[in-house]
């Protein structure tokens, strides 16, 4: 197995700091200069991710990396959360996203020791690629080590060089369907029982470490997270906080309704359960304290929680049970929301607090004396996204769930018929990584706190608060609240491409034609969208997968308890339909409307679909294609087809056209168009106008290639519509992915498709500039008269660069598609096929293909493990399929079973799949 190291020095006399990288058997030497001056991320100029620079490593979240200390990072997914021995010798960690999910480093020799998981390398194989929200529960004397998985914990003994011997499962009942999907045990202080927080069930359970019985169970607030011993009182943080009382606010999480704002769509309380172990029969008590708790820190007789949505600490006196203090974790001026603490830890008369959304350790000075105000020291950089923090032999050691993003092996992506497996960057070539360093002396985290500054793009100006007022409008103000000549805002969020995927054969780009599966003759209308508009080659997403990737559309961030969450994904997976995945600030939406712009929403972050059970795509295809053509608008919603999307946020839901499907690749993109046309020529556009196109997600009836056709169409058809009609004038169009996941790219796997249309678009240029998902935000915000919602937007520069204030109004014409939207349909729609000429198929492969006699049984196996992926139907989710089974089922289906996955030596079925599990410890 292979890990990589990167050495740091952290003492003050080295501030011409080295690095030294260390990967297979090869040693490079980068020097370090001085620390940054503040910048913002205009300083990143045509950066691409993945390269290493004089400030740093670029990462795809508008950040640089180059922490304190030394590097420890392995490419077996990210790391989910830790938890040092005893002793301080070894530290476990959890992981996921590459069917790894336990890691066991020795912190004294500073290497990884022993693995676990499904992969092919591990040291001990487990078929349970879960885990849980916490870490891993040690026993007091070390020998024995507990893994939080989805359906209960799995008992480790340790031996004494740190590897492991053979585990043995724990099993914990579902309550009225609750997974138990427990946190972060501990125990009891005299070591005879062991405590654990059932999250999915909101109690806490005794269990006998011997047998794995329980002994006892309390009731307490909602989602607990992790646990405390004070002598014989037990402190628990409720992440969901207290039960709701009747007649309140709620919103769902997990089937627990959630005292939530009904219009920022946020939980509103956060609470700790106090247990006195020492008599049973006792009630449990509550403390108040801000939203999300999530780590907890004991240190003599003072409890640190941090309040991971409020962006707080709060420090408890445990001998009067009350918070004494608040500290806040907001080090940013400019911004108070969106640093996310993480990790708490007491070390030299200091308090260390990571900061996950900052990239950063905050350091503050501690007496040791609860009520005793903190001092605020400055702040450490880190790897990317710090989960964890622990002092082991003097040294402060931090766990990156992101370690140094997704710069793992390379992977192969399959796209159906018409291309050829593509390897190359994915988002799921996910890394975690250890940061150890020696904590530096306090004039020296002064000067470390302006290198964090930097890395983030923290000024002390930001475009929201520029000296003077504009009185002529421009296109992109300065200025948040400043006029636009902009008035309509059109955001289309598609799904899962690469740059290389779609635009790789365009050579006036940085692309890779070889990677180009979805090239032009699949994507017409977006090639003549780059040509006509511009082309953006340097522009990344963030997220892995559309858990994410929705979050960091419509939010400007991926909450702490999405990223938390992806070691199992049963408490949620898109965080539609959960309170817990929200920031406080709320969405685009609401930060729209409170600066008085109007909203309308077709499908973007709804969860809820209800249609006919006997609807099938080829009806909505039919009905689609007859309003095309002059046909009756009635017949869209005729109640054979007729469905209905709802979203649980209350704001979200009255501003959602009902009519307008949510994700569901069995409702083909060019009837979402059609929908809201209807909508478009009769009430004309919002303010701000979202959409959900997903039929480029694939999975549906068609073929992947007929699927992101019918994509390209819609897209294509909405421009033309918009820049046809009186409204174009003033709008501006933004044509983005969700994530980037189902395909290779060249740079990296985050580099995403997207497109800026509009007047005031810039004509026919190649735009390299870096660019995210984050500055689009932004920009929208900053046409609309929107305050940035988090650090992360207030940081980022308005993509000034791509728009002028010279407006050129010719519209845009859309291009006939060349790909058959029914290819691979059967039966055939009952309006007939799509007979568009073709390039590069043929009329056969307009229908599936005929399976071998020989490979009917596994073909059935197949069939049947589709139907429990959520492609369509009430129940759809994005990308709930395990990405190795995704992988081969597309092959295959496409392939007619007749020939293996690439480098694999037989058809496999959805159980022999190597790493296979339902549901998948992340997804593609």
């Amino acid at each position: 197995m292979q890990v990589t190291r990167v050495r740091r020095s952290s003492t003050r006399r080295h501030l011409g700091r080295r690095s030294r990288i260390i990967a297979a058997g090869t040693t490079a030497t980068l020097i370090i200069g001085a620390a940054a001056a503040s910048a913002s991320t205009t300083q990143f100029g045509q950066r691409e991710v993945g390269t290493q620079y004089g400030d740093g490593l670029q990462i795809s979240s508008d950040q640089v990396l180059k922490p304190l200390g030394d590097r420890l990072f392995t490419k077996f997914g990210k790391f989910m959360a830790s938890t040092a021995s005893p002793d301080g010798r070894f530290l476990a960690v959890t992981s996921t996203d590459k069917n790894v999910v336990l890691q066991v480093f020795d912190l004294k020799d500073y290497r990884l020791v022993y693995t676990v998981g499904s992969a092919t390398f591990v040291n001990q194989k487990l078929k349970d690629g879960s885990v849980g929200q916490g870490g891993p529960a040690w026993s007091p004397d070390g020998r024995t080590l507990w893994l939080p998985q989805a359906s209960g914990l799995t008992r480790f003994p340790v031996l004494a060089d740190g590897t492991l011997g053979t585990g043995t499962a724990v099993a914990l009942p579902k309550v009225n369907g609750a997974a138990p999907l427990p946190g972060k045990a501990v125990y009891s202080p005299d070591g005879e029982v062991l405590y654990v927080p059932v999250n999915g069930q909101n109690t806490v359970v005794a269990l006998d470490p011997a047998t794995g019985a329980v002994r006892n169970t309390w009731n307490v607030g909602i989602a607990p997270r992790e646990l405390a011993f004070v002598g014989t009182k037990l402190y628990v943080s409720n992440e969901g906080g207290r039960v709701a009382k009747p007649g309140e606010p709620t919103i769902n999480s997990y089937g627990t309704q959630v005292p939530a704002d009904p219009y920022y769509g946020t939980s509103t309380t956060g609470t700790l359960s106090v247990i006195d172990t020492g008599s049973v029969s006792s009630s449990v008590r509550s403390i108040a304290v801000g939203l999300h708790p999530t780590a907890l820190y004991v240190s003599g007789r003072t409890l640190f929680v941090a309040n991971t949505n409020s962006d707080t600490v709060s420090v408890i006196s445990t001998a009067k049970d009350k918070v004494v203090q608040t500290i806040t974790t907001q080090p940013w001026s400019k911004s108070t929301v969106g640093y996310e603490p993480t990790g708490i830890a007491v070390t030299q008369g200091h308090l260390l607090v990571t900061l996950g959304r900052a990239n950063a350790v905050a350091v503050y000075g501690y007496s040791g004396n609860a009520q005793e105000p903190v001092s605020y020291l400055g702040l450490l950089p880190t790897d990317y996204y710090p989960a964890d923090v622990t002092v082991s032999g003097g040294q402060v050691v931090v766990t990156n769930t992101r370690g140094i993003d997704a710069r793992g092996p390379e992977l192969t992506f399959t796209a159906g018929p018409g291309t050829v497996p593509a390897t190359g960057h994915g988002t799921h070539s996910t890394t975690g990584s250890l940061t150890k360093f020696t904590l530096p002396s306090d004039q020296q985290i002064s000067k470390d706190t302006a290198t964090v500054f930097a890395q983030n793009g923290w000024t002390n100006k930001d475009n929201a608060q520029a000296k003077g007022r504009a009185k002529t409008p421009v296109a992109v103000p300065v200025r948040v609240g400043d006029p636009s000549t902009i008035k309509h805002v059109f955001l289309l969020v598609k799904e899962n491409r690469t740059y290389d995927q779609v635009y790789g054969d365009i050579a006036k780009g940085n692309g890779d034609r070889t990677l180009a599966q979805f090239g032009a003759t699949v994507t017409p209308n977006q090639h003549a969208l780059a040509n006509q508009f511009g082309l953006y080659d340097n522009t990344y997403d963030i997220g892995t997968n559309s858990a994410e990737g929705h979050n960091w559309v419509m939010q400007g961030d991926n909450p702490e308890y999405t990223e938390s969450s992806a070691g199992e994904y049963l408490r949620s997976y898109d965080t539609e339909d959960d309170v817990l995945g929200h920031q406080r600030s709320g969405f685009l939406w609401t930060a729209a409307e409170d600066a008085g712009a109007s909203v309308r929403n077709f499908g973007e972050f709804t969860q809820f679909e209800t249609k006919p059970a006997t609807a099938t795509w080829q009806q909505y295809y039919c009905a689609a294609a007859s309003v095309d053509n002059g046909g009756d608008p009635a017949q869209l919603t005729d109640p054979s087809i007729k469905q209905d999307t709802e979203s649980p946020i209350p704001s979200l839901n009255a501003i959602t056209n009902h009519d307008y499907p949510k994700f569901d690749t069995d409702i083909p993109d060019t009837y979402r168009y059609n929908i809201w046309k209807q909508d478009f020529e009769k009430n004309g556009p919002a303010n701000l106008n979202m959409f959900w196109l997903s039929s480029d997600h694939t999975g549906g009836t068609p073929d992947p290639r007929a699927q992101v056709a019918d994509n390209d169409v819609a897209v294509g058809k909405i421009v033309q519509e918009i820049s046809h009609s009186p409204y174009w004038k003033d709008s501006a169009i933004f044509v983005v992915e969700d994530d980037s996941q189902a395909g290779a790219d060249h740079v990296d796997g985050h580099r995403a498709p997207i497109q800026i249309i509009s007047p005031y678009a810039k004509r026919g240029v190649v735009d390299s500039t870096y660019y995210t998902q984050i500055t689009m935000v932004r920009t929208i915000e900053q046409i609309l008269g929107a305050e940035p919602l988090n650090q992360k937007l207030a940081a980022a520069t308005p993509m000034f660069g791509a728009f002028t204030d010279k407006p050129n109004n010719t519209p845009y014409q859309a291009v006939q598609n060349q790909v058959p939207l029914t290819e691979g349909v059967s039966p055939a729609p009952a309006c007939g096929a799509d007979t568009v000429s073709t390039t590069g198929t043929s009329a056969a492969q307009t229908s599936a293909p005929v399976v071998p006699a020989a490979q009917q049984g596994v073909a059935a196996q197949w069939a049947q493990w589709a139907k429990s992926q959520r492609f369509a139907g009430a129940s759809a989710i994005p990308d709930h399929a395990n990405p190795e089974q995704m992988n081969r089922y597309t092959w295959y289906r496409t392939n007619g079973y007749t020939k293996p996955y690439p480098g694999d030596v037989k058809i496999y079925s959805p159980a022999q799949v190597p790493g296979a599990w339902i549901p998948s410890s992340d997804t593609e």
